[in-house]
């Protein structure tokens, strides 16, 4: 109980103030109002967990009060009071979300401990709330970095779906991203407090990815000694997410065509139908028409799923998004590795656009880890990129001076930018190699 705040909302002075003072010496921080008005007011600018009204206000009905309280402070706990009790104010309080409904003169001995439960209650609620809104910033779409119009064009194009129940098709290359759109959008959408469950269909066998989606009965094969909820079920209210669904087979690609068109299953050694009420939102790598026009994926399913695709661009298509991208990836690496921020000088960030970027963000992200493990001064320099980076942009050239420049940096990357051990390893004095470094404009 201790430092929660308790909203007395009661137009007789005399009342509140009394009410107040008995509260008061309870623990609770106490906060008074006369109208609900005054009361929204309050409820906008304190932290307040638990309110008690009067159902007789001057400028509102008190039942009536309650959603307003739940719309702007959704974890707190309303209790009513009244001087006359009826039977159908009280159902009305309950439907509306209060805690309780007292009538006054029978709250004495009532009040102190129903106002402890609804308290203990608020502040249950409270961490769910701030937990969930935690969830749900973490997976928005505002937590999806980029500057580019591609990626801003496929945000925008995702969040007008978001908010509808439809089928959701993710297209792209490997990397790019493709699971936190599916979270984004459910966690964008009316089922966002609902479950959002993901599945990679290439992770399993075909049997065990039967009985992953849809479960079994107990006795349904050998080791299947109790009932067995499916990821359908688990996911049922909110989001299923298929990742890879282009190596699901044909059988289970009819089965799951069945949930698309009418939310029903039948589990793995069952005979009874099962209902659920689950989003489905896809993803793949592969090209879905062209597999169907082989007969590889059912050309039904193609058109169900792909009612509305969302193609997520490779990071070769957002280059200007690179810097950002780098930038927050190695200031994450560095506080987990235990590190002091870095600053990335620009002959790092350029070959990092000119990198091919076959393995997207997630190439990225692996590079940036390596960089901020690799790091032992606070600029990050291109020495720290692997080889590859540095020979892509002269591989078409095959002048001296070009090979001699990949070796150079060749013998640097081996030497972890040893200049002293580099110029050993290469038979040349220090004062050469630096000379050569200068030349070729690797200075770092």
């Amino acid at each position: 109980m201790a430092n929660q705040t308790v909203l007395i909302i009661d137009d007789e002075k005399q009342l509140n103030g009394l009410l107040s003072r008995i509260i008061g010496l309870e623990g609770y921080t106490v906060l008074q109002a006369y109208t609900g008005k005054e009361a929204l007011k309050l409820l906008l600018n304190e932290d307040i967990e638990v309110v008690i009204s009067d159902v007789k206000l001057p400028d509102v009905n008190g039942i009536e009060l309650v959603k307003k309280v739940k719309e702007v402070r959704p974890y707190a706990e309303v209790i009513n009071l009244t001087a006359f009790g009826n039977i159908a104010d009280g159902v009305t309080a309950i439907k509306n979300g209060a805690f309780d409904y007292l009538v006054k003169g029978d709250d004495n001995d009532k009040i102190i401990p129903l106002l402890s439960k609804a308290a203990d209650k608020a502040k249950l609620q409270r961490r769910v709330y701030e937990l969930e809104k935690k969830i749900s910033g973490q997976y928005s779409f505002d937590s999806i970095l980029g500057i580019s119009k591609a990626i801003k064009d496929t945000i925008a194009l995702a969040r007008r779906v978001a908010v509808t129940d439809t089928t959701v098709l993710l297209l792209g290359e490997t990397g790019t991203g493709k699971e936190v759109f599916a979270q984004a959008i459910h966690y964008e959408s009316p089922r966002k407090a609902n479950p959002f469950v993901a599945l990679n269909c290439s992770g399993f066998t075909a049997e065990l990815l039967e009985s992953e989606l849809f479960g079994y009965r107990a006795g349904a094969f050998t080791g299947a000694n109790k009932d067995k909820k499916g990821l359908l079920e688990e996911a049922s209210g909110g989001t299923l997410f298929l990742d890879e669904i282009g190596e699901m087979n044909l059988d289970l690609q009819a089965k799951l065509l069945r949930v698309l068109e009418n939310q029903t299953f039948i589990k793995v050694g069952d005979t009874s139908t099962s209902k659920v009420n689950v989003r489905i939102i896809a993803a793949t790598n592969r090209d879905l028409q062209k597999q169907a026009d082989e007969g590889k994926f059912r050309l039904d399913l193609y058109y169900r799923l792909s009612v509305f695709s969302i193609t997520l661009p490779s990071l070769a298509e957002r280059k200007e998004d690179i810097p950002l991208l780098a930038e927050y990836y190695l200031d994450q690496f560095a506080k987990k590795v235990n590190k002091q921020s870095f600053k990335i000088d620009n002959q790092f960030l350029d070959l990092l656009k000119k990198h091919r970027w076959k393995g997207n963000i997630r190439e990225l992200k692996n590079i940036m880890e390596r960089v901020a493990i690799l790091a032992d001064s606070e600029i990050i320099t291109s020495s720290l990129l692997p080889f590859e980076f540095h020979t892509q942009t002269d591989n078409n050239s095959f002048s001296l001076e070009a090979v001699e420049k990949h070796h150079i940096q060749k013998v640097l990357h081996h030497t972890s930018g040893n200049k002293t051990e580099t110029a050993r390893l290469l038979g040349i004095g220090l004062t050469t190699l630096y000379r050569k470094l200068e030349e070729y404009g690797l200075n770092t």
